[in-house]
């Protein structure tokens, strides 16, 4: 059973920076391509970054050039790096993997990713 756990979030002033971890488990990780996504209040999921396979890299324009997602396969966990946060980053962050291997159809189409974490909170304040 793949298991997803995220831990980092936080309370952080405007302009700062955190970092998200999500430790996977259960299967081989490093075939698989995982993905963050983010929900506040009243909206859908939406998607955040991803990282294919083989390394690709997949962002939301609303995060680009402030957020990096990386993964250490040894570990078994992705992470995203978020920088000069924003409060419109105020939200749920989920950490997710695919059942398929390799390549997805879409990163971006939550509808890809069948594993979910529990999610971890980020409050950005202004």
């Amino acid at each position: 059973q793949v298991r997803l756990m995220e831990s980092g979030g936080g309370l952080v002033q405007f302009g700062g920076s955190l970092r998200l971890s999500c430790a996977a488990s259960g299967r081989p990780f490093s075939a698989y391509a995982m993905g963050w996504f983010r929900q506040s209040p009243g909206k859908e999921r939406d998607f955040v970054a991803a990282l294919s396979w083989t390394g690709n890299t997949y962002y939301a324009d609303s995060v680009k050039g402030r957020f990096t997602i990386s993964r250490d396969n040894a570990k078994q966990t992705v992470y995203l790096q978020m920088n000069s946060l924003k409060p419109e980053d105020t939200a749920i962050y989920y950490c997710a993997a695919p059942e398929k291997v390799y390549y997805l159809n879409s990163y971006y189409d939550a509808k890809n990713y069948v594993y979910w974490g529990q999610g971890t909170q980020v409050t950005v304040s202004s």
